[in-house]
């Protein structure tokens, strides 16, 4: 199993779970496909319609950015924890 973990920004799209459990899947790409399948909203707000992580999406797989590892074919063994950070969008106060 894995343990994807949901930032509050995107639980609406996963009945306001922070954390979802899912069965290893090799790859990134083959978690977010079933992610995908089981929570289809929140698979379109990660991936664009190419199949490919959205410009201000961030994932994380066992704190290693998957953008400087192998992308989608980044590896999520058993136990791995992913975590998806949606950029925040603001400007300095003051």
């Amino acid at each position: 199993m894995i343990t994807i973990l949901v930032p509050s920004a995107l639980r609406s799209d996963v009945d306001g779970a922070a954390r979802l459990e899912m069965p290893a899947g090799g790859s990134l790409a083959a978690i977010l496909a079933e992610m995908d399948r089981q929570w289809p909203r929140l698979g379109r707000r990660i991936r664009d319609e190419q199949g490919q992580l959205r410009k201000f999406v961030n994932i994380y797989v066992d704190g290693e950015d998957v953008r400087r590892v192998e992308g989608l074919a980044t590896p999520v063994p058993d136990g791995a924890e992913v975590q998806i950070l949606p950029s925040i969008a603001g400007g300095a106060v003051g």
